[in-house]
């Protein structure tokens, strides 16, 4: 299982680990969708488009690694490997994303552990190990994105 503690309040920033070791630092952009981690010597770039519905992740290489699609709603798909993975919205009320066979068993799942400090885990055990980081970056950068969107309508209506 990966834990992602969030390193700072003024920045994007994740320390990622898995059974308290620590794997990766997801340096998430403030500005766009996307950002970098590294892992096991090799960088990895995630960058998604302007609406943050679309994510891609490409190597030190440029080597596209994994692909999602339509994320933010309540069925979103990631694809790696040549394999496709679903992953649904849990609720309306919790913080979680919950991956699932094509039968609609629950598979693994990204969810918040803190909404305070914005940590997360993510068990998704049948993923690689840089489509399991992608995934959480994912979940995690559209989660930063929609506070950062309540936040700056909470200041316009209380202007």
């Amino acid at each position: 299982m990966l834990e992602a503690t969030k390193t700072s309040v003024w920045k994007n920033r994740y320390a990622i680990s898995a059974d308290g070791r620590p794997l990766a630092v997801w340096d998430g952009s403030l500005w766009t969708a996307g950002g970098t981690f590294e892992l096991g010597g090799r960088r990895y770039r995630v960058r998604g488009n302007m609406w943050g519905s679309t994510y891609g992740m490409v190597d030190q290489d440029d080597t596209p690694v994994a692909a999602a699609r339509r994320v933010g709603r309540k069925s979103w798909t990631v694809e790696a490997g040549g394999q496709t993975y679903a992953f649904h919205r849990a609720s309306l009320w919790r913080d979680e994303q919950e991956l699932r066979s094509a039968d609609g068993r629950r598979l693994g799942s990204v969810r918040r552990t803190s909404m305070w400090r914005g940590d997360a885990v993510a068990d998704l055990p049948s993923l690689q190990l840089p489509v399991q980081i992608f995934v959480l970056a994912v979940v995690l950068t559209m989660w930063d994105s929609s506070s950062a969107t309540g936040a700056a309508g909470a200041v316009a209506a209380a202007g």
